[in-house]
């Protein structure tokens, strides 16, 4: 146990390790901030420059930049309605409207806060309950993961205004687009129609920036008489009296979302998804409707999407499977630096578990500081004129679409998604459950397939194991439930239980 404090302290201690730790944190502040350069490019990017490091000083490197990467995707979506990651489109939802009304200063300022608490919450889970955690991961069977990416894609109905029809419309729009490219398992072309461009699929990247930020800039050009909302930004920290209010909604959060980052393959936008949908699900008087600049809109995704960060960590230290993408690289790195990511590293070198839970320990002390800094620089954001900001981040979008592997095909991609979320804006869907289709798409299709092979082919056979198994069974009841709960019967009945007396 001694041995295992001086590891989890070693960052601490080390002048090199600590300046590591709290550049890493800056810089994913800001390149998360940014929509089109992503997190997992950054870390992708870092491990070459990692090669003749000592795996200590990679790690230290690696961790900041996650953790704060995955908070940094929160700024452009309260600011400009354009997440800088996936795992931010539930922030915009709520973030944006507030930011139109004046209050982006609070409102990053909350969701810096409540990171930093369920990031807090998602290391405790991985620091005492890293290896039940990985146990309950390993007993999800593909089914289950397709039920998983069903039920998220169905969530858009909360995500959709009153309309479950046109939610999950546009979240089955979304899995079309994620199918475009070589199937994963024939190596087919699917709606490629012959053209070699096609094969690679469409860069999601390139169309989450299309989506939110062109179709933004097209939808603006309608209101470009409307002068700038002056922001209050006199009080960044968020009064203690807000935070009490919404501390269990974060808990409750957190939790999802460290468990969620433990799933294989689920992640920070799945998490913040289903935090977003469990706040509208179970909160009786919002500050504000959802969708309408509702703080507890804010609280939910931004626990979830923090907290599972260091869930992710639990199955790639444990079992040597990626939680996400980025992990997917920092195993990697694990490997380039001679470690075998899985159950004997927990064995072999259990020091390495208790520096990876010190370093995210030190990383989220670092991004309450840094996180509440530079807001009112943000802020000004949305201050300036339309006529020079519509114009900026139109620039600015194409640079980052062209800077993710420096093809100009993905710019046109870019122009044409934007053309399609705005006429899609126009007629009342909403362009957050597309991004979230192209995302989950790849996971159905996978997940189905195999499914079916463990199932021998057989119809019958495949359907009677989504009763059979006890975790299967829980989803299809969720399942089920997210779908009754969005008719008018459901609403109807909810009213009579509320009115019915007690007795």
């Amino acid at each position: 146990m001694p041995e295992a404090v001086s590891y989890f302290f070693m960052s601490w201690t080390s002048p090199y390790l600590l300046f590591l730790t709290a550049a890493g944190t800056f810089a994913g502040i800001y390149v998360g901030a940014i929509p089109g350069l992503s997190v997992t490019m950054a870390v992708s990017i870092l491990i070459s420059f990692t090669f003749k490091w000592n795996v200590n000083e990679a790690l230290a490197l690696i961790a900041g930049i996650y953790l704060g990467g995955v908070y940094g995707g929160s700024r452009t979506a309260i600011l400009l309605n354009i997440p800088g990651a996936p795992a931010a489109i539930a922030t915009a939802l709520d973030g944006y409207p507030l930011a139109k009304r004046g209050e982006a200063g609070s409102a990053i300022g909350l969701t810096t806060v409540v990171s930093v608490l369920g990031a807090f919450i998602g290391i405790f889970a991985l620091a005492v309950g890293a290896p039940v955690l990985s146990n309950l991961a390993l007993l999800f069977a593909p089914r289950d993961y397709l039920l998983l990416a069903i039920w998220g894609i169905l969530l858009v109905g909360s995500l959709s205004g009153k309309s479950l029809a046109k939610g999950v419309f546009a979240g089955a729009l979304g899995v079309l687009i994620g199918m475009i490219g070589l199937d994963p398992m024939t190596a087919e072309g699917r709606f490629t129609y012959g053209s070699v461009q096609l094969t690679s699929g469409v860069p999601y990247v390139a169309a989450m920036i299309g989506f939110f930020g062109v179709s933004e800039v097209l939808a603006q050009l309608h209101f470009l008489h409307v002068t700038p909302v002056k922001q209050d930004v006199r009080r960044i920290v968020p009064p203690w009296g807000l935070l009490k209010k919404h501390l269990p909604l974060a808990g409750r959060c957190s939790a999802i979302g460290t468990v969620i980052g433990a799933l294989p393959g689920a992640g920070g936008d799945i998490a913040a998804l289903m935090a977003y949908d469990h706040a509208r699900r179970t909160t009786k008087h919002p500050s504000r409707p959802f969708g309408e600049g509702a703080y507890e809109g804010l609280v939910a995704p931004e626990s979830a999407n923090n907290s599972a960060v260091p869930g992710a960590y639990i199955p790639m230290l444990t079992l040597g499977i990626p939680g996400d993408a980025v992990t997917a690289v920092i195993i990697g790195a694990l490997y380039i630096h001679g470690l075998k990511p899985g159950p004997m590293l927990m064995i072999e070198t259990p020091h390495l578990f208790w520096f990876c839970v010190g370093n995210l320990v030190l990383a989220n002390l670092f991004l309450l500081p840094l996180g509440l800094s530079g807001i009112r620089i943000f802020a000004k954001i949305v201050e300036t004129p339309k006529a020079i900001l519509l114009p900026l981040i139109l620039v600015l979008s194409a640079v980052g679409t062209y800077a993710i592997e420096n093809n100009p095909v993905h710019v046109y991609w870019m122009l044409a998604f934007g053309v399609t979320g705005y006429f899609l804006k126009m007629y009342g869907f909403q362009v957050g459950p597309v991004i979230l289709g192209i995302i989950l798409g790849p996971l159905i299709d996978v997940s189905y397939r195999r499914a079916m092979i463990s199932a021998a082919d057989e119809p019958l056979a495949f359907l009677a194991e989504f009763f059979t198994s006890p975790i299967s069974a829980i989803l299809v009841a969720a399942l089920a439930i997210t779908v009754l709960s969005q008719t008018r019967l459901w609403a109807a009945t909810v009213g009579r239980l509320r009115r019915a007396p007690a007795t």
